[in-house]
């Protein structure tokens, strides 16, 4: 590749050449100055597609022609409106149909499914996360500890990075197992760590995990839509994920969550229950005992926010018309490039901080400005006010992601010469 920051040939050969170009013009495109925003948030909130507005007006209609007989009616009952999205959400994070569900949001659904699966014992108690884990999260995790009795002071392990730049290598969290096991109730991980931007093996940590007498739940925020994932096969015991990132679904979007199929018929499993995860058959039976869906389905709570699931529709169909493998070898070559254009060209100004292994990582760079906060922000402003937009997570870390779906080579090029103007600055 020729990666001159003063021709753009190399980048637009690329995109020219580029096999899912024509996603592009699927979703709108935010505008600056008069052209394309380079857009480099979709770990974040994805772009809209643009049949997510047809979706949603296509409810809205019915909602006025048909009114209650809508969920009863049509090509897609509001009735079961959540199942259309059954398997294309599957699809998308390789799990079976019935471990997948779409309801709630993120961290509903974590609170949810730690019901079931944290069930701690005075001798077993404790919650294993990552040191530096999403805020909302941690909150989630510290109120179970608090709502079942126990103290978070001694009943929450996070485990520090024993590598550069906050990676956590398999061998750490195979010690903390090995030494702390005993006492930990549940692992809650994530699929890709939001700030570094280290993806992990769910299934190695599944592994360990189970063979400590551990639950083991995902949150896979940032890996959902980023990475190729094969949940049933991790053998996790649940998940959950928000679809507004890479899943281009909406800010606050309805988000998913995911239960191993061995759970699927466990009534001595304890959960939150509400009427929408009743057994269908009996559900408008109205009785006064709650029987569990079979799957995911059981965990549910409340009938289904149609207007809300329209957009998750719209953009589930371009993940299966693009296919996960074209979407991940695309997400592979513009990272790498990112990569590339970083060391080649802007190392005096950035450090990236996410693995250099393309199997750590998903589409997200993680960056450090040399020179601390203030240089930091002044360089996030600036690429801003050219049009480039990325995010900043503090103390000190922009994060560049590039998205399969949307961004393209040029795009690449574009933050490159912007950092580098940046860095020839009087």
């Amino acid at each position: 590749m020729a990666s001159d920051l003063d021709h753009d040939a190399w980048a637009l050969d690329r995109d020219a050449a580029d096999p899912l170009a024509g996603f592009r013009a699927e979703f709108l495109i935010p505008q600056h100055a008069g052209r394309d925003l380079h857009y480099f948030v979709g770990n974040s909130l994805g772009l809209q597609p643009r049949s997510a507005a047809a979706a949603v007006a296509e409810e809205l209609e019915r909602w006025g022609r048909q009114a209650v007989e809508g969920h009863f009616q049509g090509e897609r009952p509001w009735m079961h409106y959540h199942a259309t999205l059954r398997e294309p959400m599957a699809r998308v994070v390789g799990a079976l149909p019935q471990e997948v569900v779409v309801m709630n949001t993120l961290s509903v659904n974590l609170h949810l499914l730690m019901a079931s699966f944290y069930r701690p014992r005075r001798e077993r108690a404790a919650i294993l996360i990552e040191a530096g884990a999403f805020p909302s999260d941690r909150h989630a995790v510290v109120s179970q500890i608090r709502f079942h009795g126990f103290d978070p002071a001694t009943e929450l392990i996070e485990l520090e990075a024993d590598g550069p730049n906050g990676h956590i290598s398999l061998a750490a969290i195979e010690r903390v197992l090995a030494e702390q096991g005993h006492r930990i109730a549940l692992v809650l991980w994530p699929g890709v760590q939001y700030r570094s931007g280290q993806a992990f093996d769910l299934a190695a940590i599944t592994r360990l995990a189970h063979a400590r007498g551990c639950a083991v739940g995902f949150d896979l925020a940032h890996a959902a839509g980023n990475l190729p994932l094969a949940l049933h096969d991790s053998g996790a015991d649940f998940a959950a994920w928000c679809t507004y990132k890479y899943l281009n679904s909406g800010p606050g979007a309805v988000a998913a969550a995911f239960v191993h199929e061995r759970h699927a018929r466990r009534p001595d499993l304890p959960r939150l229950a509400g009427w929408w995860g009743h057994r269908k058959a009996t559900r408008f039976l109205m009785g006064p005992e709650f029987e569990p869906e079979d799957g995911a389905d059981g965990w549910q709570l409340s009938n289904p926010p149609i207007l809300a699931m329209a957009p998750i529709r719209a953009s589930l169909a371009l993940f299966d018309a693009a296919t996960l493998p074209t979407l991940r070898e695309k997400s592979l070559t513009l990272t790498g490039c990112l990569e590339s254009l970083i060391n080649k060209h802007l190392g005096a100004v950035l450090d990236i901080l996410t693995p250099a292994d393309p199997q750590q990582r998903g589409a997200q760079l993680s960056l450090r400005v040399r020179g601390g906060r203030e240089h930091g922000r002044a360089l996030f402003e600036h690429l801003a006010a050219e049009g480039v937009l990325g995010d900043w997570r503090e103390p000190d870390v922009i994060r560049i992601s590039p998205a399969p779906l949307y961004n393209r080579f040029t795009d690449l090029l574009a933050f490159a010469r912007s950092v580098r103007a940046w860095s020839l600055r009087p």
